[in-house]
């Protein structure tokens, strides 16, 4: 029961960090920083309800809701009133079971990010922070806190201070005498830091620490794709294109489609800016 409910937190953690957090100005890469691949964008779904699954799931409700009277601690009703909430996106509804199971699971860490990531959306930003530092005093390499907390300061404008998180995290990873470095992977904190510089414009920063990732790792197609998406976000389409297909060779198959795709888009990108300067050149010698 316990595995079957780690994974479904986890499936809903994955889901609501890569469609809620906007941290990222490159979305592929994102998705691909744990290996993972999450392709669904819930916050652009349109989900309805018929007014009869309505009704199933307002008794449902009411039923763990009893259940909880009785026994306040109850998993499997906690679970489902969670679900539910999460269903028809009532985040504000999702806290309280989201603060009981955490509580009651300090160690499932994913529960207390999701509240963390529930309070952010109803911009409560300070019990926000304390559910992700919470989460990183702990584990300070939690790619999914270390993620929330960074699109946290970048709602308050205050990117110097993610930089700083990330950077002292990277720190971290490398003191041996640390018993929380072997925890943290430092590959997936670089490549977070490396789309903080993107977000924040500074591309030759990020540029340089893709290029020192995929020289220590020339198997991770991930900083080569995240270098292409940054040439091709800062206007260099005709210098991001090899490096993008570069980034398709090496990608697992899994991946391949996403890429392909953005190669394809990326082609179009160059058709229309080389009709453009043709049309602008016309333009001239009339």
């Amino acid at each position: 029961m316990n595995k079957k409910r780690s994974r479904w937190i986890y499936l809903v953690l994955g889901i609501m960090l890569f469609s809620l957090i906007t941290v990222s100005a490159l979305p592929l890469v994102g998705s691909v920083v744990e290996g993972q691949q999450f392709t669904k964008n819930v916050n652009n779904e349109v989900i309805t309800f018929s007014q009869q699954e309505l009704t199933r799931l307002e008794a449902e409700a009411s039923g763990y809701q009893k259940v909880l009277e009785r026994e306040p601690d109850n998993e499997t009703a906690l679970n489902g009133l969670l679900k539910i909430s999460l269903q028809q996106k009532d985040l504000p509804s999702a806290i309280a079971p989201l603060a009981k199971l955490a509580k009651l699971h300090p160690e499932q860490t994913e529960y207390t990010t999701l509240l963390a990531q529930a309070k952010q959306q109803i911009e409560d930003y300070e019990g926000a922070a304390a559910a992700y530092n919470e989460v990183l005093t702990a584990h300070p390499g939690d790619i999914y806190a270390l993620g929330g907390i960074t699109n946290l300061y970048l709602i308050q404008e205050l990117p110097e201070r993610a930089i700083a998180l990330l950077k002292q995290t990277i720190k971290l990873a490398d003191q041996d005498n640390s018993p929380l470095a072997a925890s943290i992977n430092r590959e997936a904190v670089e490549l977070l830091l490396g789309e903080l510089y993107a977000n924040q414009a500074r591309y030759e920063e990020a540029i340089a620490l893709y290029d020192e990732l995929a020289q220590a790792d020339p198997d991770d197609f991930r900083p080569i794709l995240a270098k292409a998406l940054v040439l091709e976000q800062k206007g260099d389409l005709s210098a991001a294109q090899p490096i993008l297909t570069k980034a398709y060779v090496a990608a697992p198959e899994k991946y391949k489609d996403q890429i392909g795709k953005e190669m394809e888009r990326l082609v179009q990108s160059i058709k229309a800016a080389k009709k453009l300067e043709t049309a602008k050149q016309d333009i001239v010698k009339d």
